[in-house]
């Protein structure tokens, strides 16, 4: 049941005074031009039941929606028309002061209110207010409910209304969203309906798909989510790669199979970012920071769900060494996978950059707990990791530590979270004791003086000359232009041509 706040099963109360007076005078002037009522409908009416404030507000009229929209903006004297839906469809929005005023007619030619509720998704999207009622403040708001809507938003269930899926499959998609929006539960006969019509999801657009798959990820409950979707089968519609992972047996530093290691993986991330000065103690004065960037635990979400894409494709069982099984360059491979399944689910740049290349490094902090284990941490090899993690240093570790958590096998490493934690507050202090100030002025060498002073041209080697000598910077092997000239001109003799 839901909480005490506002709900009231016999009426509603006005929310009018939610919004500037000038809107409402706007849409009172509209309803008296047009002659007919209209109707506030869907998540408005939805949202105001649950006590939270929508930021736009949704009309439906029996006709003329886009006509509603220019009269409207002309009562305002101001605001913004764009056309929704296919060229075909009536409807349309206003922008207006941040704002958004929605206008729709009567779909699929439904002749009442109650017909065109009975043709949308959810039943809690399925309820309308008249407009002559809302902005009558003597009388009580009695929302048009044909579908009880009501009753499943007090019982938090998602119903889907008749034939949803039929009409729009992504509709299947939005009942996800849904759960993972307010945390309601699909219920059984829309699941079979959703398991029945599943394969139809063939026929949207991938821009209208990836959309309400980075709504879920950008949700608290995107583990819960997304093993609700692996379980009704749509989740391997979406992303038929994480598919092979179903059943691909592990070593035995895990207790999961590759599928089941990644969603558990992805439980962890959200934990953590939850709540990361539990994992990080030892240094958690940078991870707010960095979690504050726009968009940043989509990416982390979704790195940890793909981490080990690319192990299918490398699975290899050594019968030289007792059957062991392997996924040499998992990471790397798994990075192409992302690079490539980004672009299908239509990716900013940045976001399919950023996540395929912490899935393509996910595995350096576990080498360089190796490392440090065994002969401590060198400036270089904190260099070299800082230089490929950029700006998603705690982002890599983040994921480590959600990977960690995630296989609990009998052959794992004791005590490696508590590795990872020393690890990365070693590198930060390195960094920015030794790193950042040797980094923090001019380079004592250039590309241009590898061209002027050793005749050398252009290239890749460039890259890869100026990387080891910041290195040796670093390590305090250089401390002036002239020893850095001496440093370049003993690194040419000592290398007989560009690395391969």
């Amino acid at each position: 049941m839901l909480g005490d706040g506002g709900w009231n099963m016999a009426g509603l109360r006005s929310h009018r005074h939610d919004y500037p007076p000038r809107l409402f005078a706007a849409l009172g002037q509209l309803s008296e031009e047009l002659g007919r009522e209209m109707y506030l409908v869907g998540g408005t009416v939805r949202d105001w039941l649950l006590e939270i404030a929508p930021n736009d507000l949704d009309f439906t009229v029996d006709c003329d929606a886009v006509h509603c929209c220019r009269t409207l903006i002309r009562f305002l004297g101001g605001g913004t028309f764009v056309p929704l839906g296919a060229v075909e469809e009536d409807a349309g929005r206003v922008v207006w002061k941040g704002l958004t005023i929605d206008f729709s007619s009567f779909r699929q030619g439904a002749g009442t209110i109650e017909e065109d509720l009975c043709l949308r998704d959810f039943t809690i999207n399925a309820m309308g207010l008249a407009f002559s009622a809302f902005v009558d403040e003597a009388m009580l708001l009695l929302p048009i409910d044909p579908l009880n809507g009501r009753q499943d938003l007090e019982e938090m269930i998602l119903r889907a209304c008749p034939h949803a899926f039929v009409s729009d499959p992504l509709r299947m998609l939005r009942g996800y969203r849904l759960w993972a929006r307010f945390g309601f539960a699909l219920e059984k006969k829309t699941l079979a309906a959703i398991r029945e019509h599943a394969s139809l999801l063939s026929r949207v657009s991938v821009e209208r798909i990836s959309y309400e798959m980075n709504l879920i990820m950008g949700s608290d409950r995107a583990h819960e989510v997304i093993t609700g979707m692996a379980e009704s089968g749509l989740l391997f519609l979406v992303i038929p790669q994480l598919q092979s992972g179903v059943g691909l047996e592990q070593p035995e530093s895990h207790h999961l199979d590759v599928f089941y290691h990644s969603l558990a993986a992805l439980g962890y991330m959200e934990k953590i970012l939850a709540e990361p000065e539990l994992f990080y103690p030892l240094c958690q004065e940078m991870l707010q920071e960095y979690l504050a960037q726009p968009g940043i635990r989509e990416v982390l979400k979704w790195s940890a769900l793909l981490h080990d894409l690319g192990k299918p494709p490398t699975r290899e069982t050594s019968e030289d060494k007792g059957g062991r099984i392997t996924f040499y360059n998992h990471d790397e491979v798994g990075r192409e996978l992302v690079q490539h399944l980004g672009r299908e689910l239509r990716w900013s740049n940045d976001r399919r950059d950023r996540t395929a290349a912490l899935v393509g490094m996910h595995m350096h902090p576990f080498h360089l707990c190796n490392v440090r284990r065994k002969e401590g941490l060198s400036k270089k090899a904190c260099l070299k990791l800082c230089r490929r993690a950029g700006e998603d240093l705690i982002g890599l570790f983040f994921l480590a530590m959600a990977d960690s958590l995630a296989g609990k096998g009998e052959m794992k490493p004791e005590a490696m979270e508590e590795e990872l934690d020393c690890l990365l507050c070693e590198v930060l202090k390195i960094y920015n004791k030794d790193i950042a100030p040797a980094l923090s002025g001019p380079r004592f060498v250039t590309g241009n003086d590898l061209i002027h002073e050793f005749a050398l041209q252009p290239g890749p080697y460039f890259s890869f000359i100026l990387d080891q000598l910041q290195e040796a910077q670093v390590e305090g092997e250089v401390k002036s232009r002239d020893e850095a000239l001496a440093w370049v001109r003993n690194a040419l003799q000592r290398i007989e041509g560009p690395p391969g």
